[in-house]
Parts: structure tokens; sequence; C-alpha cells
């Protein structure tokens, strides 16, 4: 009898568990897709007020890793998934499952007191390979550059590679930042910064570059005439289920989650 009633007990104990932590979501991953994950949080725990959302932001390198590792239950990315990251999460039996949530676009930006306006592609892979080094170099003040660029984990600074450097790595110089919000501060404070962010980072305290004369903006984004646009993801394991895929379908539902997503300053996907 004893043995029945303690294994009664622990059964509804462990009921009790599951349900308590049954509406808790964790989010991990991008800087950039942060603003946009926090405004649908939050606006997704007032309308489920049973539901914790825990969201954190250190690149999408860590988003995908941590969605590989069990640690979160949905990965932020500002970049799709690579083939070994598919490959090592099929190895634990894991199966990444993408969903575009949003566009943005990667926009170079400078201090607001910069003459600079525009820069060509090949400009920009040049200054962040280290080889225009002045600003007068390409029609602005007598004054150094300073480069400020995304770290190696960053799915931004892997989009900047990509689409800006052709494949080839940013110069040793470079001041490596851990967030875009860093980036932000960074080219606000120098006058000589040069840096790139998301389209919802922008601010009054930076100077939007346009590329190749096309400026980065949601029309150029859609249309695909800005050259350095992306979509933005956010991974579950597998098919999403229950709490988690409630939150998906608020994310993607046009009138909620993307609403959402031009508040927070980039680029819907309707």
């Amino acid at each position: 009898m004893k043995k029945v009633i303690v294994s009664t007990l622990i059964l509804v104990f462990t009921l009790l568990l599951n349900s308590a932590w049954a509406g808790n979501i964790v989010i991990k991953g991008s800087t950039t897709v942060l603003p946009i994950a926090q405004k649908i949080a939050e606006a997704y725990m007032k309308e489920n007020r049973d539901v914790k959302i825990t969201l954190s932001g250190s690149g999408s390198g860590d988003g995908i890793k941590a969605i590989i590792d069990g640690t979160t239950d949905i990965a932020n990315s500002s970049r799709f998934i690579k083939d070994t990251e598919v490959k090592l999460a099929v190895e634990k039996g894991v199966y990444p499952v993408p969903f575009s949530v949003a566009y943005d676009c990667i926009i170079p930006v400078v201090h607001s007191s910069n003459s600079i306006s525009d820069l060509s592609l090949d400009q920009l892979k040049a200054i962040y390979k280290g080889e225009i080094t002045n600003w007068k170099q390409v029609g602005g003040p007598d004054r150094e550059i300073v480069v400020v660029s995304r770290d190696t984990s960053s799915g931004t600074y892997e989009v900047w590679e990509e689409k800006v450097m052709k494949k080839e790595r940013v110069y040793s110089g470079a001041l490596l930042q851990a967030s875009s919000g860093a980036v932000v501060q960074n080219v606000s404070k120098n006058k000589n910064a040069i840096g790139y962010i998301g389209l919802g980072y922008l601010n009054k305290n930076l100077k939007a570059v346009s590329v190749n004369k096309i400026a980065g903006s949601e029309k150029t984004t859609l249309d695909g005439t800005f050259p350095i646009s992306r979509p933005l993801y956010m991974f579950t394991n597998k098919w999403p289920a229950d709490e988690v895929a409630k939150f998906i379908i608020f994310t993607l539902h046009p009138k909620k989650g993307q609403a959402l997503v031009k508040k927070a300053g980039f680029v819907p996907l309707y």
C-alpha cells in the first residue's frame, strides 16, 4: 500500500511539474532577429498569460548550436543553416526546420557627421580587406577609416562575407563586435568608423550609406534591388508542436507577428 501511495505521489508530482513547465519557450540566437523576437514574445505572453518565454541573443551560430544541443526550443538566425550544421544535427537525432519570419537588408553605416553617402560593393570590400584605409580615397574627409565588423559567429557577418567580401575574410585590424547593438554604439561614437547592421537597428545617431547608389529600404529589400538583402529565420527541432507551434503560427500571422516585424523596423513577409 505504501508503495502504491508513493508511486501515485511521484506520478502526480511529475504531472504537475510537467504541467508547470509546459508553457515555457526558450529562444536563443541571432542579435539581428532579437528585436523582432522581443516584440512578438511580449505580445504573445500578453495574450497567453500562462506562457513564459525566455529570450537571449548571442549570434546565429550560437542559436543553431543550441537547437542541435537541445538547449533551446527556437533558434533565431539571420542566415540559413550550413550543411555541416545539418550533418551534426542529424547525427544527434535533431532535424532543424526553418521558418522565414521576416526580410532584412544589411546596411553600411557611418557616423552622422561623415559626408559619405554612397559606396560601391567593390569599395566596401576594399575597406573591409584593409586596402582602402582613408575616407579621402572614396571621396570623404582626410581621416583614417576605423572598420567595425560583427564577429565570425554572427549570421550577419557570414552574409556580409558572402555578398560583400565574396568569401574573403575581413582583415585582422577590424574591431569585431559581438552584437548589432555594439556595432551601433561604436559607429555612433566614432566619426571615423564604418559598420554594418540590419535595417531595424538604424537610428538618428547613424548615417545609412547606399550601396551601388541603391538605398536599403523595405521596397528595395522586397524587390531584390538592394544587393545585401536576406531572409531572417526561426528554426525548430522537427515540425513544432504544442506551445512552440502556436508561437510560430502567431509569428507568421499577417495581423499579429508580421505587424510586429514592421514595428521592429524590419520587413514583413506579406
